[in-house]
């Protein structure tokens, strides 16, 4: 894509008589690979990550299923009475 755009304005310039030379390109791409020689962290604050004797904070464990309690096997409980504690009163007035 970028090679494509660099062709389509080096045509232009030449039609028009003009011609720049294209060192954007060639400048982005290097500045793109170099970009990945650079280290992941700098020493903006704190203790150096690859230092072993770096003091770093606790770790902690928690469950991420602790309140599960499990309902199998549960007998079955006599249907008419969990349907009748579920279902809505009848009302007195009519």
């Amino acid at each position: 894509m970028l090679t494509l755009s660099g062709a389509k304005f080096a045509a232009a310039s030449a039609a028009r008589g003009r011609h720049f030379p294209l060192k954007w390109p060639l400048l982005a791409v290097l500045a793109l690979a170099l970009s990945g020689c650079m280290p992941a962290t700098t020493q903006i604050a704190g203790a150096d990550p690859a230092d072993p004797a770096a003091k770093v904070a606790r770790v902690g464990y928690r469950s991420t299923i602790a309140p599960y309690t499990s309902l199998r096997p549960a007998t079955p409980g006599p249907w008419r009475d969990r349907n009748d504690a579920v279902a809505p009163q009848p009302k007195q007035d009519r």
